[in-house]
């Protein structure tokens, strides 16, 4: 059988510790067509060793200054031939049988552009959840486009697609993968997708992991995102409300390879990710920011579900807000 060629990209930079399980999980899935590189940032710790012990089995390997774990990245990309394309993080490592699965996946869906596993998280030895890997809400693009949640490691994307993803954008340094699905959402579509129900990755928690140590993070990267979103296609209100969440190092910011869609569809998406930080402030008791998120969705645009969940916000948030002003008032 002709396996599909798998490019597989590990960014690295002082993950000693963790760099040679990642390697292995990679090479001692034995798979026929297999196209590793490992791109090191510059590494002062003995991860050099580590990649030299293995260089043999390469396609390509470099360790040098680089820009971040993105710029890391690119590099990969630039020399990917892979119909299939994925990166590894150094601290993350595959199951025995995931680059034969996703394969067979590939063969037998001639069509399909990007699949979708499901990956264990664990922190030490103890496993805290199975991921339901990326998030597709079947026949609803805005939907998966405003709330855009990607399990990266274990989602594969064809040649036909990555490489018209473009790059991994080099300023973004939390969201850069959520990007790069989005725009595989606005090029695409939710056509030739897939999830499956096969756990393929190990994701490992740590206290140096940016999931664990600047969650914070991820959020600001996301507002500005969505802002910059809306500035691109004039959606006024909504730019204008998430203008003053975007830190000065973001302001000249832009948006890169996204391509011409209709305003309308990026209207319902913007909706939807208002309803999931509307979702979000209110479970974190920031009953004012609900209501002001609230105020700029247009209902309309929602599925019935999602309908739900606003009105439902709506109320509750109102409530508690009138009953915190009566509680005030009765004791100040």
């Amino acid at each position: 059988m002709n396996y599909p060629k798998i490019t597989i990209v590990t960014p690295s930079y002082n993950q000693a510790h963790f760099l040679e399980q990642t390697i292995l999980s990679v090479l001692n899935q034995n798979y026929p067509n297999l196209e590793y590189m490992v791109i090191d940032g510059g590494s002062t710790d003995n991860s050099v060793e580590i990649i030299k012990k293995y260089e043999e089995k390469l396609t390509f390997w470099v360790s040098e200054k680089d820009k971040g774990q993105s710029d890391a990245i690119n590099k990969g990309l630039k020399k990917a031939t892979g119909d299939i394309f994925n990166w590894l993080n150094s601290d993350d490592y595959y199951n025995e049988k995931t680059l034969w699965e996703v394969a067979t996946e590939f063969i037998k869906n001639p069509n399909l552009s990007m699949i979708s596993g499901k990956s264990r998280v664990f922190r030490g030895d103890e496993t805290i959840s199975i991921s339901n890997g990326t998030d597709i809400y079947p026949n609803n693009l805005p939907q998966t486009i405003g709330m855009a949640r990607i399990d990266q490691p274990e989602t594969f994307f064809h040649s036909s697609a990555y490489q018209k993803m473009g790059e991994v954008d080099t300023e973004l340094h939390y969201l850069m993968d959520r990007d790069w699905w989005i725009k595989y959402l606005l090029h695409f579509g939710l056509n030739n997708t897939k999830k499956i129900d096969k756990n393929w990755v190990n994701f490992r928690l740590h206290q140096d992991s940016k999931t664990v140590s600047q969650i914070e993070l991820f959020d600001i990267e996301s507002h500005v995102y969505y802002h910059k979103l809306a500035k691109l296609y004039d959606i006024n209100e909504k730019e204008t409300y998430l203008a003053p969440y975007i830190p000065e190092k973001y302001q000249n910011y832009t948006l890169k390879n996204i391509p011409s869609v209709q305003k309308n569809l990026i209207e319902q998406s913007l909706d939807y990710y208002f309803l999931l930080k509307a979702d979000e402030a209110y479970y974190k008791n920031n009953f004012k920011i609900t209501q002001e998120m609230l105020q700029l969705i247009d209902i309309k645009n929602l599925d019935n579900e999602s309908q739900k969940t606003f009105r439902k916000l709506r109320f509750r948030s109102h409530n508690l807000i009138n009953g915190l002003v009566k509680v005030a008032k009765k004791w100040f």
